[in-house]
């Protein structure tokens, strides 16, 4: 059976983890993505537009297995900002919907939900009361509607 030389498994380790632990990439990823968001909104362009190109280029530059979270590149343009502060000044205002609260979304989410639930069951209501008030009027024949027939 062939053994791995110590020099052939040390060499292979570097060359599997150097990919993944290089950070230049992130820094200048970061730094191009806060630039690409700050100037979209500074140019008037909405939230989600600018986000997305943002996280976009920001998910490609990155290197190695994993991809960055929303989170984590919403955290890497405010750090950006916040460091850079001087050439990012126009772009403060913006910050907070990167980080948006996220309870009050849970919250409004779970709302939703339960007026989507409460809308269905009504309905379901409705149709079942229809349903029971066409069979009660098949019941009656023209007949039996008549008050004047002795």
């Amino acid at each position: 059976m062939k053994t791995i030389k110590p020099k052939k498994l040390i060499l292979l380790t570097i060359g599997i983890f150097t990919p993944l632990t290089i950070t230049t990439s992130k820094v200048s990823a970061s730094t191009f993505g806060a630039e690409i968001f700050c100037t979209m909104r500074d140019g008037g362009n909405d939230h989600n537009s600018s986000w997305e190109a943002a996280y976009t280029y920001i998910k490609q530059q990155k290197g190695g297995i994993f991809k960055v979270s929303p989170k984590r590149a919403a955290s890497q343009i405010t750090e950006t900002v916040i460091r850079e502060s001087e050439k990012f000044s126009y772009c403060v205002q913006f910050l907070d919907n990167l980080h948006p609260n996220r309870k009050l979304q849970r919250e409004l989410r779970k709302e939703e939900e339960r007026m989507e639930k409460q809308a269905k069951e009504r309905e379901n209501n409705r149709k079942r009361l229809e349903k029971e008030l066409e069979e009660a009027n098949e019941e009656f024949t023209e007949e039996t509607l008549d008050r004047y027939s002795y």
